[in-house]
């Protein structure tokens, strides 16, 4: 396996930007190298580090051990009429709580109105209510993932 060679001077000018902004996470890619820094929620501030690593491919869903169900590779789900979009960037949660069951998993029946994920911008938690009610046939996000606005987060058939 080849060993993969990181640019420390990246991650800290990353962390750098972190503390001069008030940022709470920062992303560089350039080509297939993703390097995503965090600031970690102790009271020190210490800024946490993600290796590098591939950006998974948007409309994709996790793994199953996240919950989600897997997607046929040619389907193209942002046009499905039941596609819940993000509308905003941010970081998704699945649940209300750390440690708590989520909002949705796949097979569950939702009505309209009802949470089913929540989106945190700007320190700011965004429950994201379902527009329809139905079954939840696909969740294309895992827990803490960030994400990019109109990126599909589930289906509800």
């Amino acid at each position: 396996m080849a060993r993969l060679r990181v640019d420390k001077q990246v991650i800290r000018d990353l962390a750098a930007l972190l503390n001069e902004t008030g940022l709470t996470e920062i992303e560089w890619s350039e080509g297939d190298t993703l390097v995503r820094v965090g600031r970690g929620g102790s009271p020190t501030g210490s800024v946490a580090v993600a290796a590098p690593a591939l950006p998974p491919a948007e409309g994709q869903p996790v793994d199953e051990a996240e919950g989600a169900e897997p997607a046929a590779e040619s389907e193209d789900l942002s046009q499905h009429a039941g596609a819940i979009a993000s509308p905003m960037v941010g970081t998704v949660y699945v649940s209300p709580e750390p440690g708590t069951a989520p909002f949705v998993s796949v097979g569950d029946s939702v009505s309209e109105g009802q949470t089913v994920i929540i989106i945190e911008a700007m320190k700011t938690m965004n429950p994201i209510p379902a527009p329809r009610g139905g079954r939840v046939s696909h969740i294309l996000v895992g827990n803490e993932q960030p994400v990019e606005f109109g990126q599909v987060l589930m289906v509800i058939e």
